[in-house]
């Protein structure tokens, strides 16, 4: 009774947050992406969703402001619904994570724009495969039989990475090789699964195992990486084809001028970024390539079902 009750309060509480100005969950096709009025941004469910509303609302007021269109954010359930909404002409833009740009670039048509760079100066993330140092686990043959913690079908950091990995240690059938295998939808569940002993193994971005550990020094303290992808990019933000030109290019200069306005650089330190940077599709060639090599089609691939 008393978990239903919370899940309860946690719906209410979410439902009442996306209804704030700069995000949406209910919103008129026919209004979405027109010059002047709604424009439908969809976020991947990286963190929590509470998390994300608090890191994007302020971006989205900034950038209504700017380009003078009403500037709202659509939390995705998980990665793969930011192509189907597409698909559905229900967004207008999303902030990609590397596969599901690269899932998308090789089905839609999309622009990309930009993607934030950190206060480190760093455009780019990795993905990782971690353990507890308690666990005795050193290397793929100490996985087998054990539980593996993925983010989703369509990450780079929660299953591309893995996948990779497993080729490389001669793991063909991982469902066959685990005792578990499970999707987290998130990167930090990921992580607190690991930290709680539910799952074995897990993988997750760097740019989140990051921030968790800055506040929770179990990470750090519990926690041990076996492994890790190449660098891919950051979270980049990519709109239609069809957007209004005049739009995309306002949208696209408020991002990478922020830095030069006293009020963007607000939001931006809020945001965890020093600035916006261009972004362009050969920026994800690590993805392309690493998709190549374990034989996965991006024309074809079922990253809907698990």
């Amino acid at each position: 009774m008393l978990r239903y009750f919370l899940v309860c309060l946690l719906c209410l509480v979410f439902l009442t947050a996306c209804n704030k100005p700069g995000t949406s969950e209910n919103f008129s096709p026919k209004e979405t992406g027109q010059y002047g009025k709604t424009l439908l941004i969809g976020l991947i469910p990286e963190q929590n969703i509470f998390k994300q509303i608090e890191r994007y609302e302020p971006l989205a007021r900034y950038l209504s402001g700017k380009t003078g269109a009403d500037i709202q954010i659509k939390i995705l359930p998980r990665y793969g619904n930011i192509i189907s909404n597409f698909m559905s002409s229900n967004l207008d833009g999303a902030f990609f994570g590397s596969f599901t740009f690269s899932l998308a670039s090789a089905r839609l048509g999309l622009v990309l724009l930009a993607r934030p760079e950190g206060l480190d100066g760093i455009s780019t993330y990795h993905g990782l495969i971690f353990v507890r140092k308690d666990s005795h686990i050193k290397n793929a043959r100490d996985m087998k039989g054990k539980r593996f913690a993925f983010v989703d079908k369509a990450t780079t950091a929660g299953y591309l990475l893995p996948l990779e990995y497993f080729k490389e240690n001669h793991i063909y059938n991982y469902k066959d090789y685990f005792k578990e295998t499970y999707f987290t939808g998130t990167h930090d569940d990921a992580i607190y699964d690991v930290l709680a002993g539910k799952a074995d193994v897990g993988a997750a971005k760097n740019t989140v195992y990051d921030r968790m550990a800055d506040s929770d020094r179990r990470v750090t303290d519990e926690l041990s990486i076996l492994a890790r992808s190449p660098e891919v990019p950051e979270n980049a933000l990519a709109v239609r084809k069809d957007l209004d030109p005049n739009l995309r290019d306002k949208l696209k200069t408020a991002l990478l001028t922020m830095q030069d306005d006293p009020r963007g650089r607000e939001v931006l330190k809020d945001f965890g970024a020093a600035r916006f940077i261009e972004t362009k599709e050969s920026d994800y060639e690590p993805v392309f390539r690493y998709a190549k090599h374990i034989g996965l089609d991006l024309a074809t691939y079922d990253y809907l079902n698990d």
